[in-house]
Formats: C-alpha cells, structure tokens, sequence
C-alpha cells in the first residue's frame, strides 16, 4: 500500500522520525536495504527494499523534510501491508488443469501466471434437423392441421447455451429425398441433431434414411418419459442423436444427453447434468416401468430445495418446461411418494 517501508522493530514506539532515504515506484527496483532507522516512501505494486520488513500506510505518517513521522496509530507488525512473492501461486504449480470451461478469472490466471497462449478445444458444430410435414416457421401462415415448429429454435439455443455452434438446416418434410437432401448438408458437423420422426409410423423416415447412408445404429428406445424414442448412431465420423418430435421430450433429452456430449466434445471431464437433492413439494402416486422426469417448480428454504412437480405434464406443453426449476427423477417402479420424501433432482439453468 502506499506509504513508507520501514523496519517493524523502529516502530514499536511511537511517535518516531526516520530518513527518507529514496522513493520506490512501481515498476522500478530500491537501489539499497533500509537499515535502522531509516524508511523508503513507498507505492502500492513496488518491490519493498532489503532490511524493510512493514508498510506504515500514508495516512499514519506526517513528512518532515527529509523525513518521515510516524505518529500514533502507525504501528506496524512483520509483514504487514506486503505481499510476499509466490503468494498466489509458485513455480510448478497448476493454476487451471484441463477439462473445464474457461471463465472470465481463469484467463486472467493464465495470463498471471505468463502463459500468452492456451490450448482450448474447438465448439463442436451441430447440425439441427426438424422432420415433419405438419411443421411451418413462426411468423408463417397458419393452415389447420399444421404447428409451428419450435424445437429447432430451442435446440439451437441450448446448443449455444452448453458451449457449441447450432447450425439449424430447417424442416424436412415427410419425404425421403427432402430428409436425405437435408442429412448431406450436414457434412462437416461434429453432431447432428434431428427432431421427429425417429419413431415406427409409416411417416417416421429419420432411422430408414439415415442407415440407407450407412449410420450404425448403436441404440433405439430408452425407458424413460419424456423421450422414449430416442435414438443414437455414428454415421462415418458423424454423431447423431435422434431426438423425439414433442418440444418438451427433446428439450428433455437435449438436457440429459446433447448436452453431456457437447461437454465431453469440449473437453470437459464433468459431463453430467446437475443432479441436486430436494424435498417433495407434494404426494406422488407410484411410478410404471419408466424413468419419469417430472417437470417442477423449485423454491429453496434454509433446508435446501423443494421440487413441486406440475399437475399436467404433458410432452407438448412447453410453457411448464418454460417456468420449470428442474425435473424431479422419478426411478421406475418407484413406490408413491409423500410430500417431503427426498428425491433427485436435474437442475435448469
């Protein structure tokens, strides 16, 4: 800080005189040790002389020539106002390990610690698909029958949200040379994303077309509501994650595996969604055969979260995924559950 290096043993008693014997900026080097009775005026960020081992801070001193005061108050223990070299961090050291998204702290760590360039991991392009005839764009005339596609709009944004670049190629309709036109301008993206039409309708074309471009299928169908008929394939060194069509499944599942994949594309070593425990805002019957992910509002008390799940959670209704906290985890067969009980819940961001 800003005032006079001194010795701590000369300023026990006070009031006391010492010599100014040079002033220190920041910047530049004492060009001597400070013996008895004797003080350098010294500035905030300047290297303390040898032999001083306190700063009296300015405002505890009165100048006196070539002088200094120290009047009461300006008392002074060893190390007092200094910072010691290799107080933050020493020679060796690891200020930021591998696997974690850069914050704003890190890079000026990094810089601190004189690294002028660091080795960080390309965001994964995603290639984003909508399937089905019945969709039209927002803003667009609206015929009956038809429904304003959202999914590729959410899905974009959750993939710029968890650290990747969307790129959203539009709505293929029910047909097979629009959805493979569509598929093909995805080469060069890292994951490709679709939307619909993964399931076993006779207008489900997302599987069919995709192996007849040789994707490996790797798995179809998980027990879990919302979003059981997703799917999962490599198609050369292209990933893709077959998301369901209902705007609240595939945000769901984009949560639970989009994006832990970004997160491992990324080079993060912590992948998983944020699971927290909470208190049952209410009574829950008892669970079937599936996983349920229980849109629900969350408050928090001095003993933690409460997840109240919503009465209605149908997979169409995005305005209750839009005023969800999390999703309470409901384990198949899970037995009925009273207000209270702890259960696990998915934290939303």
């Amino acid at each position: 800080m800003d005032g006079y290096a001194v010795r701590s043993a000369d300023v026990q008693q006070l009031p006391v005189r010492l010599k100014v014997v040079e002033a220190i900026a920041a910047g530049t080097l004492p060009s001597r040790a400070i013996g008895a009775g004797e003080a350098a005026r010294i500035f905030t960020g300047a290297a303390v002389p040898r032999g001083a081992d306190a700063i009296v801070i300015q405002e505890n001193t009165e100048k006196d020539g070539d002088h200094v005061r120290v009047v009461n108050g300006g008392a002074a223990i060893q190390g007092k106002h200094i910072r010691a070299a290799g107080n933050d961090f020493s020679t060796g050291a690891v200020g930021v390990a591998a696997g974690r998204r850069l914050t704003p702290s890190d890079i000026g760590l990094a810089a601190a610690m004189n690294w002028p360039w660091l080795t960080v991991a390309r965001k994964p392009r995603v290639a984003i698909i909508s399937t089905g005839s019945e969709l039209v764009q927002p803003g667009e005339a609206l015929a009956p029958g038809q429904i304003i596609a959202s999914n590729g709009f959410a899905l974009a944004a959750f993939v710029t949200q968890c650290g990747g670049e969307a790129i959203n190629l539009g709505i293929a309709r029910d047909d097979e040379s629009a959805l493979a036109d569509l598929i093909d301008r995805a080469a060069g993206a890292d994951l490709l994303l679709t939307s619909g039409g993964a399931s076993v309708g006779d207008h489900d074309l997302v599987q069919s077309v995709l192996k007849a471009k040789g994707m490996a299928l790797d798995f179809w169908k998980i027990a879990m509501r919302p979003g059981k008929p997703l799917m999962f394939g490599t198609l050369g060194a292209l990933k893709v994650i077959g998301l369901p069509g209902n705007p609240v499944s595939a945000l769901v599942t984009a949560t639970l595996f989009v994006g832990p994949a970004i997160a491992r594309m990324l080079g993060q070593s912590d992948v998983g969604p944020r699971i927290v425990q909470a208190r049952l805002g209410i009574d829950l019957p008892a669970n079937d055969l599936r996983q349920d992910y229980l849109r629900s509002a969350v408050t928090e008390d001095h003993s933690g979260f409460i997840a109240t799940p919503f009465g209605k959670q149908d997979s169409a209704m995005l305005s209750a995924l839009s005023r969800s906290g999390g999703l309470v985890i409901r384990p198949p067969h899970a037995p009925a559950a009273k207000a209270g009980t702890e259960v696990a819940l998915v934290r939303l961001s």
